[in-house]
C-alpha cells in the first residue's frame, strides 16, 4: 500500500468514518493528522493513509483494557 492522500469521502469508503465525524475530530483537535491544501474555513482537506493507520493503531485496545 502506498502512502497516498485521501479525501474525507475516501476515508469514509475505506475506514467507515464519515466526513462530518472527521470534521468534528479536526475541530476538537483529536482526530488523525491532516493536510489543508487550500486556505480558509472551506479549505480542502486530505489525509495521509499512514496518518489514519497511525491514529487507529494508537487507539487499539487489547486485553479488555479500556
Amino acid at each position: 500500500m502506498t502512502d497516498g492522500l485521501l479525501t474525507p469521502k475516501q476515508v469514509q469508503a475505506e475506514y467507515g468514518f464519515s466526513p462530518q465525524l472527521l470534521a468534528n475530530y479536526r475541530w476538537q483537535g483529536m482526530g488523525p493528522a491532516y493536510i489543508k491544501t487550500t486556505p480558509g474555513r472551506a479549505g480542502r482537506i486530505k489525509y495521509r493513509r499512514s496518518a489514519i493507520e497511525a491514529w487507529l493503531n494508537a487507539r487499539t485496545v487489547s486485553g479488555g483494557a479500556a
